[in-house]
């Protein structure tokens, strides 16, 4: 558990930032007049973890010493598969939330731009980058 604690402290307060927004009450304000905001926020949401999840992988296997299937695994799948365990926990678990199809397609969506743009961009210009030092 230390491991990951030193690896990925920065992936680790995301997800618990994600655990803590996914099931607190928010208050009624003037942006829930914006048609599908929660998506947006959803979509932002998991962007951010699975951008950082592959940030960190990448920064703490500089030398490939861990195969890229680990990667996608860790980066994309876990959440995608996290983010559907949360809906049923809304939806099943809490009176003031409910889980949706939706949300969970955001979700997927930002995991999965998160996913494509740290392969082909962070992850080449990581490479190049440490090629140069």
């Amino acid at each position: 558990m230390l491991y990951y604690i030193k690896k990925y402290p920065v992936s680790l307060l995301i997800i618990l930032t994600v655990i803590y927004l996914s099931f607190f009450k928010p208050p009624s304000t003037d942006l829930n007049d914006i048609p599908n905001i929660d998506k947006i926020a959803h979509l932002c949401m998991y962007l951010g973890l699975s951008g950082m999840l592959w940030l960190e992988f990448l920064r703490a296997h500089r030398r490939n010493d861990s195969p890229l299937w680990h990667a996608w695994v860790g980066a994309f799948v876990c959440p995608v598969l996290f983010s559907g365990i949360v809906e049923l926990l809304q939806q099943y678990c809490t009176s003031y939330r409910g889980g949706d199809w939706w949300d969970f397609t955001a979700n997927t969506a930002g995991a999965l731009i998160a996913s494509l743009t740290s392969y082909y961009v962070l992850r080449p210009w990581m490479r190049k980058r440490s090629d140069y030092k």
